[in-house]
């Protein structure tokens, strides 16, 4: 214990007093931190950095809050006047609902238009290629005229649509029948939408949003001659001008005919369109008088049906020159059940319309009513342009018709028959249909155009005999596929060896003539069907 020295300089100290000590130092730095003036400055700046932040936040949490009631206010409750529409799957307006929008903002834009409310220096603009073309007396005359067009199916609807882009300002539209499913593979500007609705509003609908200064006037009705006076009447229900040209685009024969008809009793000018259906080859198809068109069933029997109203010619026609044959298209025949079922008129739109399909081709209507538009732009404009004129050839007919008969006349004498009244079962009509359509105006010997003469082909394996009948009325029993195309001179010769000294054909002429003679001869019995 003696040994043990202890210094009181340096006391030993326990870890409680340590840890008071530790408590003691922090606490008076705090208390020095805080009565620092640096540390009150930037606790200030802290405290009110973060009031302003929540009087930002706030505010504009308010405003938004009062925004979006102010929104709901505004929203007007659904009714007639505001309905509602479903949204799509991902959330988005219906288009439905723009499509109709946009169809109502064309509307009133046309609207507008044709009341003279649209920028003349917009429609210039839109014409202008035009304008440059017809040169601007043309396309003031163009501008200026009134078109009718009877008709809005595939031809129809693509002659209105060239007419109205072109510059024609006023057009009426005529036509009964509705947009159908199966008529959208040719119509110019029908769509799906537009099925079951009627086509003269069809066609003013889709057009008003391409040309919307175009004045329309759509008659829903069907055409009838006794009804002429009021569809052709002039514009703006019979108070302003005559129609400067009427389109026809109908299908059927009977309005067909009545409706030219009535334009050439009228002083009218008028172009028709000739069958478009069956027809394939685009390169065939012209512009010529009706009384050139061959090769058209539909121009034929509307030919033959003026001509018996002493209508022949001066009407100008769309017609093609493509034959029907093996292979191709034609008129499609009702199923056998259809005529089970008792009378098939009945199945037709109308009265005396037709109730079988015709094939159509989408391409071939708007080629024929483009070539249609075409024609009445050029001529309304006074632009030059050529038409194929008529053929008048009625003399020569008459004079062929004439030799045919003095023919079987000298044939029955030849075997001591009486001729004297002798009658031949050929009309004129026969004559131009086998020398122009058959044997394409042209000697099957010699292929000259002039000094054209009907003959028999063969001479009768029983002779030349006089048909009496029932009624003792001498006939002749000729018959149309009997008769070859030749020259008066080639006829003369063909009479002596063949007919009289009973030389078969093989015998007096080549191999190339013989088989164009049956080549005519089996395109006489094709065509007969369409007769």
């Amino acid at each position: 214990m003696e040994g043990r020295r202890f210094d009181s300089r340096s006391p030993s100290k326990s870890p409680k007093c340590r840890q008071r000590s530790g408590s003691d130092n922090m606490s008076s730095w705090l208390d020095r931190q805080l009565s620092s003036h640096q540390f009150q400055l930037a606790a200030t700046a802290v405290v009110s950095g973060i009031t302003v932040a929540g009087l930002i936040y706030g505010g504009q949490a308010i405003r938004r809050k009062v925004a979006v009631e102010e929104l709901k206010a505004s929203i007007p409750p659904l009714d007639e006047e505001h309905p509602g529409q479903r949204l799509t799957d991902f959330g988005a307006a219906s288009p439905v609902a723009s499509a109709a929008k946009e169809e109502e903002r064309v509307a009133g834009l046309a609207r507008r238009a044709q009341q003279g409310d649209y920028d003349s220096e917009l429609i210039n603009e839109q014409l202008t290629r035009t304008a440059s073309f017809l040169t601007p007396p043309g396309y003031e005359r163009l501008r200026a005229s009134f078109v009718a067009v009877v008709g809005l199916g595939g031809v129809g609807s693509h002659c209105t649509s060239a007419l109205a882009r072109s510059g024609v300002s006023r057009i009426r539209l005529i036509d009964f029948d509705q947009v159908t499913l199966s008529s959208l593979n040719r119509h110019a500007v029908a769509t799906l939408a537009d099925v079951g609705t009627p086509k003269v509003h069809c066609v003013r609908k889709r057009l008003e949003a391409v040309v919307p200064w175009v004045q329309w006037e759509c008659l829903n009705v069907v055409w009838r001659e006794d009804q002429g006076e009021r569809l052709l009447a002039g514009w703006d229900k019979g108070r302003g001008s005559s129609p400067d040209y009427v389109v026809d685009a109908i299908d059927n024969i009977d309005s067909k005919v009545e409706l030219l008809k009535y334009c050439h009793q009228h002083d009218i000018k008028v172009i028709s369109s000739m069958g478009a259906g069956c027809k394939s080859d685009p390169a065939r198809v012209f512009v010529g008088d009706i009384s050139a068109s061959i090769e058209d069933p539909l121009s034929r029997t509307t030919r033959r049906k003026l001509r018996m109203s002493g209508i022949r010619e001066g009407i100008p026609v769309v017609y093609s020159t493509e034959k029907p044959g093996p292979g191709k298209a034609q008129l499609l025949p009702l199923p056998e059940d259809e005529f089970l079922k008792g009378k098939v008129n009945e199945l037709s739109v109308l009265p005396d319309f037709r109730a079988r399909i015709l094939p159509v081709l989408g391409t071939m209507p708007a080629i024929f009513g483009y070539a249609v538009a075409n024609f009445v732009i050029l001529d309304i404009a006074g632009y030059p342009h050529e038409v194929g004129a008529g053929k008048s050839r009625e003399k020569m007919y008459d004079s062929i018709l004439s030799c045919l008969q003095g023919l079987e006349e000298r044939l029955a004498r030849s075997t001591g028959q009486d001729s004297q009244g002798l009658k031949i079962p050929v009309t004129k009509d026969d004559i131009g249909y086998l020398v122009e359509e058959v044997f394409r105006g042209k000697s099957v010997v010699s292929g000259l155009p002039t000094r054209l003469a009907l003959t028999r082909w063969r001479a009768p394996k029983d002779g030349f005999r006089i048909d009496y009948g029932w009624s003792e009325q001498k006939c002749s029993k000729l018959r149309l596929e009997e008769l070859v195309c030749m020259t008066k001179e080639e006829a003369a010769i063909h009479e002596k060896e063949v007919l009289r000294e009973g030389k078969p054909p093989e015998v007096v002429y080549d191999v190339d003539i013989i088989q164009l003679v049956e080549r005519r001869r089996e395109e006489e019995l094709q065509f007969r069907r369409y007769r």
